[in-house]
């Protein structure tokens, strides 16, 4: 998330031939870079096994409908409520993993190329016959939450409902806002044309893009690339190049906010929640006054976090201030070099090793069965992620793989992800998913274990420091930056009850959040208004920004612990790790002696990113 194929990719678009080419001859330094193989899932679009299941599916939909809708509550109550009840789930869980494989193939075919107009009705038509088909599931947990909890509490006291029981709670949960059977088949029925639509415009959008930079027309992942690039003429460049191609689609991504923020509140209105957040928090398992102490310390500790550094880092340039396309740039006289994907590949599973050859282990089954993407390609989703697929399976990993020091420890942190995947599978598609309170943990781990391993086998001075300034400016990125994207989007989407937003008001709004984050020291200059509009996880997941924080806070506190050498620290975190979502994130911390609904919790993790700081310094005294 070894070498693979993608057995269903389409040939690349006539008009894309060239950069793909260039791409290619760019990437010879890295190696030959890998390329997914999904035929553990289906063997291609046109694979009668897909034909065969999505048919299957639809009708065990139907059947499952047939045989208990309207009756769950006569069941819950009946003597043998534990066995046939859990017979029903059990089957239920089947159709999900069932359902799962279906669309995770789609989706992975779909982020391959999403430019590719076979991929994309490839992927729409599975989504629209799946949302029919999973209405008719749709009463089960409605069902289920309609019965007392006294009589559902007696029922899974017993197996094999027993096994069952965190997910009935879970789902219990959203039982203040579930709406009638009719009302939550519309907007599931709807959401294809909703919400999913949007979604898809904002990522075809994305992946058509061309940022004109120096002679060439690149996709998104190598321009944004370029602002780590050591020359400041070519960040430079390569900022104009997105800010203008952003500021020439405005019209597009101010539309598709507006109408996701709109389509947002109109849910939550109807569903009874009170803030804009709320929906996000009771997905993530987590109460929102735990948020509201993370936000508090993160948004404290601005000036002792990124303002600070910042400052010592425009030191090192020469200069008072940085303009916002140097913020990443590599530190000056320090060499940069291409890290092949070998070397990457080594690096990573060398410090997954020295913490757990177990975790090693599943590690190296992503590079040896082909479970990763690597290459830069036109079309190809940006950024990185895991896909855990379903459990009958196992997850992928893709990532744009350039060879800077960042894109290994992207590496490290998305096969932190799969890790966590695979151990979790073992408790069914019901329960695997882990709530985002703890989603981002291995994966946060197993970079920091990888930045240390690399940091320690460091002796030159410059290189040092640039490590551990490159550290630094990792967790800035993901504790200060996405609490600063958390705030924005809250701006955003309170903003919008009062009515549509304007292009310029959206820009206004992100202008306000960066200036608090970043400080004084770095230079907002005309032309960052519009860098908003690319990022992702406002458009497919609002407010799960703050995870990111979460998970980073988190995991320094845990790695704390670890560097005290407790015994019995690796059989905890696999246990952790194990334990998917059946759960809550108090009880899974608890054996670490961490609770982070102690408001002081935050500032042991964001003390380890003073404390890098404070070391930063002391280099240069």
């Amino acid at each position: 998330m070894t070498t693979g194929s993608l057995t269903t990719r389409a040939a690349v678009p006539s008009d894309a031939s060239q950069n793909a080419a260039q791409a290619t001859a760019r990437a010879v330094d890295l190696g030959p870079l890998p390329e997914w193989d999904l035929s553990d899932l289906y063997a291609g679009l046109d694979d009668p096994a897909f034909a065969r299941d999505l048919a299957a599916v639809e009708a065990e939909c139907r059947s499952f409908a047939e045989t208990y809708r309207g009756r769950i509550a006569a069941i819950a109550g009946s003597d043998d409520a534990a066995d046939t009840l859990g017979s029903a789930v059990a089957a239920y869980e089947a159709i999900e993993d069932r359902m799962g494989r279906l669309m995770s193939y789609a989706g992975l075919v779909y982020s391959g190329d999403t430019t590719d107009p076979a991929r994309a009705k490839f992927y729409g038509d599975t989504q629209e016959r799946l949302t029919d088909a999973s209405s008719d599931l749709l009463f089960f947990t409605l069902e289920l939450n309609r019965v007392d909890d006294a009589v559902i509490d007696a029922a899974t006291a017993n197996p094999p409902l027993a096994r069952y029981r965190p997910w009935l709670e879970d789902i219990r949960r959203e039982k203040p806002h579930q709406l009638s059977d009719e009302v939550e088949k519309l907007l599931l029925e709807k959401s294809v044309t909703g919400r999913a639509a949007w979604n898809r415009l904002f990522d075809e959008t994305i992946a058509s893009l061309r940022f004109p930079l120096r002679g060439e027309d690149l996709t998104l992942e190598p321009t944004l690339n370029k602002l780590q690039d050591p020359d400041e003429s070519v960040r430079r460049d390569a900022a104009e190049a997105l800010s203008g191609v952003f500021r020439a689609n405005l019209r597009v991504f101010t539309l598709i906010t507006n109408t996701l923020a709109k389509d947002k509140e109109i849910s939550d209105r109807w569903r009874r929640f009170a803030d804009v957040a709320d929906a996000r928090h009771l997905a993530n398992r987590v109460e929102p006054e735990v948020v509201a102490a993370l936000v508090e310390a993160v948004t404290a500790a601005y000036p002792r976090l990124s303002h600070r550094y910042y400052r010592l880092k425009a030191r090192w340039f020469g200069r008072e201030t940085l303009a916002y396309w140097d913020r990443n740039a590599p530190l000056p006289k320090v060499e940069q070099r291409t890290i092949p994907w070998a070397e990457a590949r080594e690096t990573v599973l060398s410090a997954y090793t020295a913490f757990s050859p177990r975790m090693a282990e599943i590690a190296r089954r992503f590079f040896d069965g082909g479970w990763i993407d690597a290459p830069v390609r036109p079309g190809k989703a940006p950024g990185a992620f895991a896909h855990p697929t379903v459990p009958s399976a196992h997850p992928y990993v893709l990532v744009n793989y350039q060879g800077k020091p960042r894109d290994v420890m992207t590496l490290a942190h998305e096969l932190g992800h799969g890790v966590h995947q695979v151990l979790a599978a073992g408790n069914g598609a019901l329960m695997a998913p882990t709530p985002l309170t703890l989603a981002e943990t291995a994966s946060v781990f197993g970079e920091m274990l990888t930045f240390r391993r690399v940091l320690d086998a460091t002796r030159d001075h410059r290189q040092r420091r640039a490590l551990l300034a490159a550290k630094v400016e990792d967790m800035i990125n993901t504790v200060v930056r996405q609490i600063a994207f958390y705030a924005f989007e809250r701006k955003v989407h309170l903003a919008r009850r009062e009515g549509e937003l304007t292009a310029e008001q959206i820009c206004a709004l992100w202008m306000s959040v960066q200036a608090e984050s970043l400080g004084p020291a770095i230079r907002l200059d005309a032309g960052y208004e519009p860098f908003w509009a690319y990022i992702p996880h406002f458009i497919h997941s609002p407010f799960y920004v703050y995870a990111y924080a979460f998970g980073d806070c988190l995991v320094n506190s845990l790695y704390g612990v670890y560097q005290s050498a407790e015994e019995g620290f690796v059989e905890r975190y696999f246990a952790l790790l194990s334990a998917g979502g059946t759960k809550p994130y108090g009880e899974l911390l608890a054996p670490f002696g961490l609770d982070a609904r102690d408001p002081a919790f935050w500032q042991i993790g964001l003390s380890m990113i003073e404390g890098m700081i404070a070391e930063l310094e002391a280099m240069d005294a």
